[in-house]
Formats: C-alpha cells, structure tokens, sequence
C-alpha cells in the first residue's frame, strides 16, 4: 500500500534561493528561482513506529521515533514520512532536516488537549516575552528549529490544532504562557508546505520566524471566526518567503508580516523582506492582508496581489505604533476584490500594544513607499483611513485606480487622513486632501 502510494508522489526538495516576483502578462505567476523538485527514495510510515490512527491511541513515541531515524539514520536525499489514512492523536513533536511529513488522503495529525504536559520554550528574542504573557511560551504543535530541507505536503490531508480548549483558557485568563503555535519553524531554510489542510490552530496557525527561502502554497486553514488570535500564516523577521494559491478563513488576520516587538524587535535587527503574497482568497473580522503591527525589525519589499476577501474587518491594513520603531517601506498591494468589509483601506501609526513599560517613545517607525492600487469593493462601509504619526508622517502613499462602494454612515466620511503625504489617482470615493496636493495626474508609479 505504501508503495503503491508513494510512487505516485513527486515530493519537493529544498528550495528557493531567490525569489523573483515580476509579472508578465497572460500568464499564471507562481514562485520562481525554485529548485526542481525532488523525489525522496527512503520512504517509512507512521505505522512502522507503532502509530495506530483510531483517534484514540497517543502517538507521540510513533512520531518522535520516526523523526529520530529520519535524524540519525541520515539516508542520502532524505526521507519520508507517510501518514497514512486514520486520526492520529499525537503530543507536540520536533521535525528534522531533510525530511517530508507527507499526509495521505484523510489523513488526521491531531493535537492533544492536554495542555497541563505541553512543552514550554523560550520567548522569541525579537519579542522578549511570549506574545501573550511574559515569560516563556509554549511550543508550536508541529516544530523545526534550525533546520533545512523540510516539507510538509500530502494529498489535502489535515493537521487539527483542537484549539478550542486554548481559546477557552485565554477567555478565562487562565493561560501560564503564550498559546502554541500549530506550525513554526524558527531559524529554518528551504521549508515547502503545500497541499494540507490547518484546524483550529491554538494561536497563529503558520509562523515561519527567522527563516529563509519559504514556499506556502494550495494549504487551507481554518478556524472559527471567534477563535482569538488565530492568524492564518504571519512571515516573521524571515526574508524570501511565497504565499499563494491558498484558501483562509480565520479569527484574525489571514496574512500578516511582522518583524518583532518594539525594543526587542529593534535590538535584535533581523527584517521581514522580499515576501510574496498571491491569489489567497479569504475571510475574517479583522484584516485580510496586514502588515504589523509588530515591525521594530523592519518590512520591506512586500508584494501582494490578485487577492480576493470577504466578510472582513479591513481588507487592506499596515499597522505600527510609537515605541515600534523600525520601517515599512516599498509596499505593493494590487489587483484586490473586496466584498462586505468594515473598512477598505487602513494605513495606521496607534495600533498594538507593547511587551512591557521599557519601550523608547522617540523610536519611531518609518512608513514610505505605499503603492496601492486596482482594488475593487462592495458593500464597504468606510473608505478607508491613513493616519501617520505627528513627528514621522507617512509619505510616498499611492493610491491608484481604487472603487470602494457601500453605505457611508450619515455624518460620516469616507476617508480619514493625518500626516500623510501622497498621491491618489482614479479613486473612487475620492480620498482626503492630503493625497491629491502632488498635482500629479497621469500615474502614481511616477510619484515615486
């Protein structure tokens, strides 16, 4: 049976030194600078460690077992680990380098909800703290630190984070540390995820931090809209990272860049760039695509396009806050569709807390270089609201061929804007003053 179905496989290799994000026209863009994918020979299953999927059985010594082999036993192009069909309840795990977790049709890797025996690990250092409580955090359910040449893929299988009982315990503030992460990989290169389907994540489903060359693609992730945190996949001070082809339906943002959280995020320096967003289709109450709000590392070089979003809070949202520091610079979201959404647009300075009370006030983020442009919405009650900060004003934010239609609120305005300086072109309601004193009228991409 394993066999049978393995041979019908093409598993990825490592990958991505570069990515290329230019466009061309009429045709489908997908990650460039990929390595041709690679087929792994040595091939194991769950079940050759004893891994039984009744729902039931505790498979963490199956897992840990298998991964131990795949470390120790180091076969030449690296190894797979099949899952086959069946629900295998298993504890938090580490994965290794050079290695496919490869999850068959109806498969299930279901999270244990004892979270009395859940490792806990230390605090990101860009973070200084767990994100939700000071101290440590726990760790993510599926976990790789330092390691390269991993992928996780399979036949549309499912990872289940059984969140339900970390939301409850944040509802009742009875949390010790900061919730898990369903996937993260820290310090990691040439990582594939693809073609899995992520539940009910405890906190942010997929957190590749401090990682490099990243490739996301055809994974689903869903949890209830009430679930608190649950974002869908958050690039973290990590550089050459490809999100695309890809289904989210969360309780918090569906894809959000961060680079670190204020003093810390600023000691340790490590930016968020060359990242690539493309063709994710969602929903959410809050944002669909975001930037921040911890940026202290700095993000730049962002593109994100042929989006389409539904049932949102805001569909568009860069977010950073006095004490982060850092900058957002040479943004680009384009070709957006939008329908039934709170607020289009959101281009913020006061958004976020902060670790503790040690932030500097004067460490302020730098926003320029904004392009945003074909976006289409309905059913958006408020335009948007681009609102910088007094002493670091946003600058060089474009706005092109923008048609944002809904009920406006009596007495209210369809766009608010401080400390801002810019351009807007073909933008529909027309936006705030601030974006049209350039007298430039035949194209944004000329203001820059």
């Amino acid at each position: 049976m394993l066999r049978s179905v393995i041979s019908l496989l093409l598993c990825f290799s490592a990958m991505v030194p570069f990515l290329k994000y230019t466009s061309a026209i009429g045709d489908v863009i997908t990650c460039s600078g990929t390595v041709p994918m690679r087929y792994r020979s040595d091939k194991i299953s769950i079940t050759d460690f004893g891994g039984v999927g009744d729902g039931r059985t505790l498979n963490t010594k199956a897992f840990r077992a298998a991964i131990y082999r795949i470390q120790h036993l180091r076969r030449r192009g690296g190894t797979l680990l099949y899952i086959p069909p069946g629900v295998y309840l298993t504890e938090s795990f580490n994965l290794t380098s050079h290695m496919t977790l490869y999850l068959a049709k109806d498969a299930v890797i279901r999270a244990t909800q004892d979270t009395w025996n859940w490792p806990v690990i230390a605090p990101l250092p860009s973070y200084g703290r767990g994100r939700e409580l000071p101290g440590g955090r726990y760790m993510s359910f599926i976990h790789g630190d330092g390691v390269h040449d991993v992928i996780i893929t399979g036949e549309n299988g499912t990872i289940d984070g059984q969140g339900d009982v970390w939301w409850n315990m944040w509802r009742q503030r009875s949390l010790q540390y900061t919730r898990p992460n369903l996937v993260e990989f820290m310090n990691a290169k040439n990582i594939i995820i693809s073609n899995v389907i992520f539940r009910n994540s405890p906190f942010w489903n997929i957190h590749p931090v401090y990682c490099s060359g990243v490739v996301i693609r055809y994974v689903t992730i869903l949890a209830p809209f009430d679930s608190p945190n649950t974002d869908g996949i958050d690039p973290d001070s990590s550089s050459n990272v490809c999100i695309e082809d890809s289904y989210i339906a969360t309780g918090d943002d569906l894809v959000a860049v961060k680079s670190g959280w204020d003093e810390y995020g600023i000691a340790y320096g490590r930016p968020s760039s060359g990242i690539t967003i493309r063709r994710v289709t969602g929903s959410s109450p809050f944002s669909g695509i975001a930037i921040g709000s911890e940026t202290s590392g700095g993000v730049e070089d962002v593109l994100a396009e042929n989006i389409n979003l539904y049932n949102m809070g805001i569909g568009i949202h860069l977010k950073t806050n006095i004490g982060r520091g850092g900058f957002i610079r040479n943004i680009t979201v384009s070709d957006v569709y939008m329908e039934n959404a709170q607020k289009g647009i959101r281009i913020a300075g006061d958004v976020g807390d902060h670790p503790d009370d040690k932030f500097n006030p004067n460490a302020l983020p730098v926003v320029n270089g904004v392009m945003i442009k074909n976006v289409w919405g309905v059913k958006v009650q408020q335009s948007g609201s681009i609102q910088g900060l007094k002493n670091s004003p946003f600058t060089q934010i474009c706005l092109s061929n923008i048609n944002l239609r809904g009920a406006v609120a009596p007495g209210s305005t369809p766009w608010k804007c401080s400390d801002v300086s810019g351009a807007a072109v073909q933008v529909s309601p027309w936006p705030c003053s601030e974006l049209i004193g350039t007298g430039r009228t035949a194209s944004c991409s000329s203001y820059f």
